[in-house]
């Protein structure tokens, strides 16, 4: 298949997504400032019958359709074809021009690099509608989505492969810290296994109120009599609050599930020792 140079900038299901993306981190960061605005373009940009939105629509019945029969999802990319060629062009290029200037402005250039896990099948979506695109490349594009499309994803394996996961990062950490993992612990691995298969969102937003209190019980704990005698105590637990601090410009990783892993032990530590 020939190459095809994709411009991001020019896919509205791209530039929607990474909105979303954004309104998630101001949500998370509790930014209302960047929330309200972040929101607000969403609305103007995407809302009631705008060009932006009725392209959006379109990828939408693509990429968000699976398990459908082969010819259910041929006849699915032959209507939204032709839906797409009913668009009006130069109104769409209008409202993606206006919507890039505004998110520049907003954010920066920077916000155009961040990943979209779908942006593969978006950009095969967009060359399927580009009238510059090959006969051949389109037939094999649509070839591959029909493929996406009908293929039915194996729930009943998926558990067992996330168990697997699950026990044996469990078992590592019982192993290197000899503890048994307490309630909170449980739901943050569970959360870290599961964002594989839902964005991360519900991980992102779990972090954000463990991590919330934490801190609240850490900051606590630095005004008792025995942290301010005992000057290592409270220089660990600010060490702490900071590493904590520091999450809120990181995307969840592996790492960060451990440390906060660690903190929940040692926040369980200083509560028993208070009571």
């Amino acid at each position: 298949m020939a190459k095809f140079k994709h411009n991001k900038k020019r896919n509205s299901a791209f530039l929607y997504e990474v909105l979303i993306q954004e309104l998630t981190k101001a949500v998370l960061q509790k930014n209302q400032d960047l929330q309200n605005k972040t929101t607000a373009l969403i609305k103007e940009s995407f809302g009631g019958n705008s060009n932006l939105y009725l392209e959006l629509k379109l990828y939408r019945a693509i990429t968000n359709t699976e398990g459908v029969g082969v010819i259910t999802a041929e006849k699915i990319i032959n209507e939204v074809k032709v839906r797409h060629k009913d668009i009006d062009k130069k109104k769409l290029l209008s409202e993606q021009n206006k919507l890039i200037r505004q998110m520049k402005k907003i954010f920066s250039d920077d916000i155009f690099s961040n990943f979209v896990p779908n942006y593969k099948n978006m950009a095969s979506i967009a060359q399927i509608f580009n009238q510059k695109t090959s006969i051949r490349s389109k037939i094999l594009l649509e070839n591959e989505m029909v493929g996406k499309m009908s293929l039915k994803e194996d729930k009943e394996q998926m558990v067992p492969i996330d168990n697997i996961v699950y026990k044996s990062f469990v078992k590592k950490f019982n192993n290197e810290y000899s503890v048994k993992l307490m309630t909170e612990q449980r739901i943050l691995l569970n959360k870290f296994i599961t964002s594989f298969h839902n964005n991360g969102l519900e991980l992102k937003i779990y972090l954000n109120e463990e991590i919330g209190r934490l801190k609240k019980v850490l900051s606590q704990a630095l005004k008792t009599e025995e942290f301010i005698k005992d000057s290592e105590m409270n220089t660990s637990a600010k060490n702490v609050i900071g590493l904590l601090e520091s999450y809120k410009d990181k995307s969840p990783d592996k790492k960060m599930v451990e440390e906060v892993i660690k903190v929940q032990e040692l926040v369980k530590e200083i509560r028993e020792h208070d009571h």
